[in-house]
């Protein structure tokens, strides 16, 4: 591709559906590119993939893959990050990962922008990607943070099976057809692809996401409670998560009950302030039915937020309902964003 003023970029998992989101949000944002390298596993490359009318080849990723690279987007498996994000921190490039890889490693900061940019200040090379529900739940609630602070967070997740990966939507529509077909299902993915048991989506939901830790909840919902903690600095923060896998293709939906350490804040104070808050969109009228879905969140970068409300019983708790297209705001956009802010900042060579 032709050489433009700007920074060369690689994106590692360029072939995967967070991959494909990264490469078309750095296209759409016309982000400052002087070159663009796309790698991908033994197995992925070859591929082609298409930037700004272009078709690039995609290559496999080695150390020497990022020679001369400024910033590196990560989103293909944390068995590869761990390998390879230290390689390309060696060869002088800015690694933003989107794996778990590195989320609670103290040396590595774990940023949203909209929540805690300044964190980007103490990078070592490696700025790791928060979990895509931690993500929108953080942005919904910071303003209440700043303004008011917090006491409790109990949130429960609706999310969509493009959080499991291609091969899981592909599942969802096949079991879908099947069933409708008045044929059976046939999971082998969900909840866990390497997990003992697999179980129907289509017309069902799924109250298990990742693997079971020993105190009863998932590696999903404790990456929550712990992420939501660190990126806040609020580590007696109480969370609590409980994370469902729905039949929805994409668009990650919560309800969240939160706590404020303040008295007598009535609903529309959180509704002004929430609407007011970088990168969310106050939809929240009930006499017009007016509330975020994420059939209508698909393919934009923001955080969608309604049904506001005081809780009955305790006069500092409220309710609220959180959209968010996951694999934009929760990978690929906030990822892109994280790169764009590291730039204002002055912190790309």
């Amino acid at each position: 591709m032709p050489q433009e003023r700007g920074f060369h970029v690689a994106v590692v998992g360029a072939t995967g559906a967070v991959g494909q989101q990264m490469i078309q949000t750095l296209e759409n944002r016309d982000f400052p590119i002087s070159k663009l390298s796309l790698l991908s596993s033994a197995r992925s490359a070859g591929k082609k993939a298409v930037y700004k009318g272009q078709e690039i080849t995609v290559e496999e990723a080695t150390p020497e893959s990022f020679e001369g690279v400024d910033i590196a987007l990560f989103s293909a498996g944390g068995s590869v990050s761990k390998a390879l994000a230290p390689e390309a921190v060696k060869r002088g490039a800015i690694v933003v990962d989107n794996t778990s890889a590195f989320r609670m490693d103290e040396n590595v900061p774990l940023v949203v922008p909209e929540v805690n940019a300044s964190d980007l200040h103490n990078h070592n090379g490696i700025i790791a990607n928060p979990n895509c529900s931690t993500i929108q739940m953080v942005v919904a609630l910071e303003p209440l943070r700043q303004k008011f602070g917090l006491k409790k967070v109990i949130v429960s997740t609706y999310q969509a099976v493009s959080g499991a990966g291609a091969a899981a939507v592909a599942e969802l529509n096949d079991q879908t057809r099947a069933i409708l077909d008045g044929k059976e299902a046939e999971p082998k993915i969900l909840p866990v692809g390497s997990g003992e048991k697999h179980y129907q989506i289509a017309f069902n939901a799924i109250p298990q996401i990742d693997k079971f830790e020993e105190n009863g909840f998932t590696f999903e919902e404790m990456k929550m409670i712990n992420e939501t903690k660190k990126i806040m600095h609020l580590p007696e923060l109480q969370v609590a998560a409980t994370c469902v896998r729905l039949p929805v293709g994409t668009g990650h939906s919560e309800s969240v009950y939160f706590e404020i350490d303040a008295e007598g804040i009535s609903a529309e104070e959180v509704k002004s302030l929430v609407g007011d808050a970088p990168g969310v969109v106050l939809q929240d009228n009930p006499s017009e039915q007016l509330y975020p879905m994420p059939a209508y969140c698909v393919g934009k970068n923001d955080v969608f937020v309604g049904r506001i409300r005081k809780d009955l019983d305790n006069g500092n708790g409220f309710h609220m309902w959180v959209v968010s297209d996951n694999l934009l705001k929760g990978a690929a956009w906030n990822s892109v964003q994280i790169a764009e802010t590291l730039i204002d900042l002055g912190l790309v060579k």
